[in-house]
C-alpha cells in the first residue's frame, strides 16, 4: 500500500515490523544533502587559482559566494535524485541507507527543501551576475535531464556527469571575469570522465548480476569495457596536463616554466585512485575517497600548494 503526500509523490505506507527511524528529521535532511559530496564543487575555484586572482579580495569573495551557490544547487539535485530513485535505491546494498529510500526522510520534506535550495541558489546566482546565473541555470537543467532520461543512456550518462563539472569550472571563471581557457575545459572534462567511469566500474563490481536491475544502463557496461575506457581517459588526462604545463602559452601567461614540476602529483593521484578502485574496491564516491584516503588527500593538497607557490610566488624563478 502507498499513501500520497502533499507533493503528489507516492510514499510507501510502513508495514508491520518496519523499523521506526531513530534519526531526527534534521539529521536525515543534512545527510540527504550530502555535504561530503560538496567537495566536487571546489572546481569552481579553479578559475580563481589559474586566473591569477587569488590575491584579489573581491575576486576571492565572489568565488566563495559562487561555491556556496553550487553547494546549494547540488544539495537540491541530490534531494530530487533521492526522491526519483528511491525505489531503485531500496534494492542497492549501500543506497538503501539513504534517508529517503529508508523512510527516515519524507518525500514531501525532501521536495520542498530542494525547491527552496534551487530557488535560493538561482536567485543568488543571478545576483552575482547575469552570465553566472545563466551557467548556474544550465547546470540545474543538465542535472534535471540527467535525473530523467540521460542517466539511462550508456556513455551519455558519464559524459553528462563530466559536463556538469565543466559547467562548474566555467561558472567559477565567469563569476570573477577570468578568461575561460580551453585547457580548463579539456582537463576538467577528462578528469571528470575518469572519476565517472571509475564510479561506474565500482557499481558494476558491487552489484554484479543485479546491476541492470538497479539501472538499465549499467547492464550495458562491463568491467572490461570500463577498464579500457578508464585507461584511455587516464592517459589522456596526464598527457593533456603535461602539455598544458610546458606549453608556450602557459609559460607566457604565468611567466614561469616550472609548472611542469607538478606533474608527479597528478601521476601519483591517478595511479593511487586506480589502485583503490582495483585493489580496494573503492571509487563508488570520488568525494568520499578523497576525504578518507590520506595519501590521496595529501597528494591533492601538495599539488595545490605547489601550483600556488609557482604561480604566485615562484620562489625559484628569481622574479
Amino acid at each position: 500500500m502507498a499513501r500520497w503526500s502533499a507533493t503528489g509523490f507516492a510514499e510507501p505506507t510502513p508495514s508491520p515490523g518496519t523499523r521506526v527511524s531513530a534519526r531526527p528529521a534534521v539529521q536525515s535532511l543534512i545527510i540527504s544533502l550530502r555535504p561530503r559530496q560538496w567537495t566536487k564543487n571546489l572546481i569552481v575555484l579553479a578559475g580563481l587559482l589559474f586566473g591569477q586572482q587569488l590575491t584579489d579580495p573581491r575576486a576571492v569573495a565572489r568565488a566563495v559566494a559562487a561555491l556556496v551557490v553550487f553547494c546549494a544547487l547540488s544539495g537540491a539535485v541530490y534531494l530530487i535524485n533521492d526522491v526519483l530513485d528511491r525505489e531503485a535505491d531500496r534494492q542497492h546494498p549501500i543506497k538503501a541507507r539513504r534517508p529517503v529510500a529508508s523512510g527516515d526522510l519524507s518525500v514531501a520534506a525532501a521536495v520542498w527543501t530542494a525547491v527552496a535550495l534551487a530557488a535560493g541558489g538561482l536567485l543568488s546566482a543571478y545576483a552575482l551576475g547575469l552570465w553566472f546565473g545563466h551557467v548556474a541555470l544550465a547546470y540545474v537543467l543538465l542535472q534535471a535531464l540527467y535525473d530523467g532520461p540521460l542517466k539511462h543512456l550508456v556513455i551519455i550518462d558519464v559524459l553528462t556527469i563530466a559536463l556538469g563539472f565543466v559547467l562548474r569550472a566555467v561558472a567559477g571563471a565567469v563569476v570573477i571575469g577570468a578568461p575561460i581557457s580551453h585547457w580548463l575545459l579539456v582537463l576538467t572534462i577528462l578528469l571528470a570522465l575518469f572519476l565517472a567511469l571509475s564510479k561506474r566500474r565500482h557499481e558494476i563490481v558491487l552489484l554484479a548480476d543485479q546491476a541492470s536491475a538497479h539501472r538499465a544502463s549499467l547492464g550495458e557496461y562491463s568491467a572490461e569495457l570500463l577498464d579500457q575506457l578508464t585507461s584511455i581517459v587516464a592517459a589522456s588526462t596526464l598527457i593533456a596536463y603535461a602539455i598544458y604545463t610546458i606549453s608556450p602559452e602557459t609559460v607566457a601567461k604565468f611567466d614561469t616554466d616550472l609548472l611542469g614540476l607538478t606533474l608527479p602529483f597528478p601521476i601519483y593521484g591517478i595511479f593511487r585512485y586506480l589502485y583503490l578502485v582495483h585493489r580496494k574496491v573503492d571509487g563508488g564516491s570520488p568525494a568520499d575517497t578523497l576525504l578518507t584516503d590520506r595519501p590521496l588527500l595529501i597528494c591533492v593538497a601538495l599539488w595545490g600548494l605547489a601550483v600556488m607557490a609557482i604561480i604566485y610566488w615562484r620562489p625559484f624563478s628569481g622574479s
